[in-house]
């Protein structure tokens, strides 16, 4: 950023502090202009207004200095470049001026540096000191600028001129330092304030949400409980985060307060409600998302987006096609990216190939959107996994901009299903490695996955001693699931968890019963070695959503759903062994995988078996 100020034009005589000139009492000029500009709407108003007090008032009444403060101040709504003409004809502005113009250029998109620049001009003639308002409006600029070290510079300032302690000053530097992801320095800030605001609370907890740190966010709401009782902006940021979490028990808690304790203009607030559907959506519950959309007084394009991928996660295609098609030919509300990001996303977890295809084309021909690497990598994913691997390697070769590794993992993960050739599952293997810096596992699993399939033990071993050199562990599967309000994480044959006893016995029940039923188990997605079928199935039995499935038929009331959530996308054996606990338990079980939800009940799941 240049530090340097452009020089100034002359001034207008405008004395800072007036001669006391004494007027005429029957006229007074001053109010009725005050008033004018109050009501002042449009720029060429306060043109006219501008021209009035030219003519009619005198520059050095001492009420005239408080006009051109006043007329700055409206100006700087209206029009910015007319502020600043205005600002640098006044001779000696005060710090409410100055305050004006950094304010002004702190809220404009175009005028970012430009507070910076005022601010250290106003330290330059050090005519006036800044004060507590301007400190917050210059630290906005800089958050919007990511300028650590010009805010960092600010923060300093603003302790060498006693402002350590305001809690106006301490709130901007929080959301200054949470805004650039220094959530440490943040919190560090907040925790050295002497005296909090609600507001204090929330930008914290707005900073921890946004860079996905949704435990630090509740673990923070609970402790601002204490204190203060939430608001709009608190509960809002505590949906997102329950949203992240899953945390469904703590949502619908956010919901019922909102309901019971919270103004009525604010239970059909249009920005909670999207907020309402999409924790619903994520935490597993798409009927209750639904009706909190159906019972919205007002909706706005994210409303309908929000519902659109809602559906599309949950694998209710047709759903998700109905709900885009009232959109845009009932409601009337235009589509944007992240609208048909939600469609076509419907349409790849269905296998709904045509109608993919039908609804990209819509996307850039009748709208005019230009396709983002989320559309053509939906896309891609969909003629992969349908068997349209020629189709979809196609795509990716003509696409205007360079592949990302998940595009190249997606065609991988479908040559590893649809049994190609192993030469061409090699050369995508060799682009994920090349588009990726840092390689995860997940690329030696898929191509260990192809070797096996074509019997190559040889390769098999090789990818995992390959994986050894190079410090690759593989990723082990975590799932997570609510009892009682307490998220309990498991692990692939975790033994750490305080009920591991009870758990393991659960299994066994729920091993007796699967081979009652003529359970028998799918290897292809064992270990990447050839190792014995007992070792293998013994693998299979311990993965982390089996182990959670056992917590909560242990801890959960008769005839409650068991919500699941898990990092990696379920395997072959895993799924098929949830659909025979949904039918041998009489439970429904409800899992989000990387990838989507999976509803299992009476023995089916909602996906149909494609994932």
């Amino acid at each position: 950023m240049a530090l340097a100020t452009a020089p100034r034009p002359p001034p207008l005589l405008l004395p800072s502090k007036a001669i006391n000139i004494p007027n005429p009492p029957s006229f007074d000029p001053h109010s009725r202009i005050l008033n004018s500009l109050k009501q002042c709407t449009h720029i060429s108003q306060l043109k006219q207004i501008h021209a009035l007090i030219l003519r009619s008032t005198s520059p050095y009444h001492p009420k005239t200095f408080f006009l051109y403060s006043q007329l700055l101040h409206f100006s700087s709504f209206l029009d910015f470049n007319y502020a600043l003409q205005l600002f640098n004809q006044i001779q000696n502005p005060n710090s409410f001026m100055w305050n004006t113009l950094i304010r002004a250029c702190a809220n404009d998109v175009n005028n970012k540096e430009q507070a910076m620049r005022l601010y250290l001009e106003m330290l330059e003639q050090a005519l006036v000191s800044p004060d507590k308002h301007t400190f917050p409006f210059v630290l906005k600029g800089c958050a919007y600028l990511f300028d650590v070290s010009e805010g960092i510079q600010v923060h300093a300032h603003a302790l060498k001129h006693g402002f350590g302690s305001d809690v106006y000053v301490n709130n901007s530097l929080i959301h200054f330092y949470a805004s650039c992801g220094f959530l440490d320095l943040a919190e560090k800030v907040f925790v050295k304030m002497p005296e909090r605001s609600l507001v204090s609370w929330n930008v914290l907890l707005e900073g921890f949400v946004q860079f996905g740190k949704f435990n630090s966010a509740l673990n923070l709401f609970r402790e601002m409980r204490n204190t203060f009782d939430p608001d709009g902006y608190t509960l809002q940021s505590i949906l997102t985060a329950c949203a992240g979490l899953g945390a469904f028990s703590l949502g619908a808690w956010v919901h019922a307060y909102l309901l019971k304790k919270c103004d009525f203009n604010l239970s059909i607030d249009v920005f909670i409600n999207n907020s309402l559907v999409d924790m619903y959506c994520k935490c597993g519950s798409l009927e209750f998302a639904h009706q909190v959309f159906k019972r919205m007084p007002k909706r706005d394009l994210t409303s309908w987006n929000h519902m659109i991928r809602g559906f599309a996660m949950h694998g209710q295609a047709e759903a998700a096609i109905r709900c885009f098609d009232k959109m845009i030919r009932t409601e009337r509300f235009r589509p944007n990216s992240i609208t048909f990001t939600g469609v076509l996303s419907a349409c790849n977890h269905k296998g709904m190939v045509s109608e993919g295809r039908l609804y990209f084309d819509m996307m850039v021909t009748d709208y005019k959107i230009k396709p983002a690497l989320e559309h053509f990598g939906c896309l891609v994913d969909l003629l992969a996994r349908a068997g349209f691997i020629d189709e979809a390697l196609d795509l990716v070769s003509t696409m205007p901009m360079r592949p990302d590794a998940v595009i190249w993992r997606s065609l991988l993960d479908a040559c590893s299903k649809k049994n190609t050739s192993v030469e061409l599952s090699e050369e995508l293997a060799r682009q994920v490695v090349e588009s990726e810096g840092d390689i995860g596992s997940g690329v030696y699993v898929l191509l260990s996955r192809v070797y096996a399939s074509a019997s190559r033990w040889d390769d098999v071993g090789s990818v995992r001693k390959l994986m050894t050199d190079k410090g690759v562990k593989k990723e082990p599967g975590c799932s997570s699931i609510e009892i009682d309000g307490v998220a309990h994480e498991l692990f692939a044959g975790d033994t750490s968890h305080p009920q591991t006893k009870e758990t393991y016995q659960m299994l066994k029940v729920i091993d007796e019963k699967l081979e009652s039923v003529g359970y028998s188990p799918d290897y292809s997605q064992a270990p990447m070695i050839d190792e014995l079928n007992e070792t293998k199935q013994h693998s299979l039995k311990l993965h982390s959503e089996r182990l959670a499935i056992a917590l909560g038929l242990l801890k959960l009331q008769p005839g409650m759903p068991i919500r699941i959530f898990k990092n990696l996308r379920v395997c072959n054996d895993c799924h098929e062994v949830t659909k025979l606990i949904s039918r041998v338990f009489n439970v429904e079980i409800i899992v989000r995988d990387r990838a989507r939800f999976h509803h299992f009940k009476d023995g089916f799941c909602s996906c149909s078996d494609y994932w």
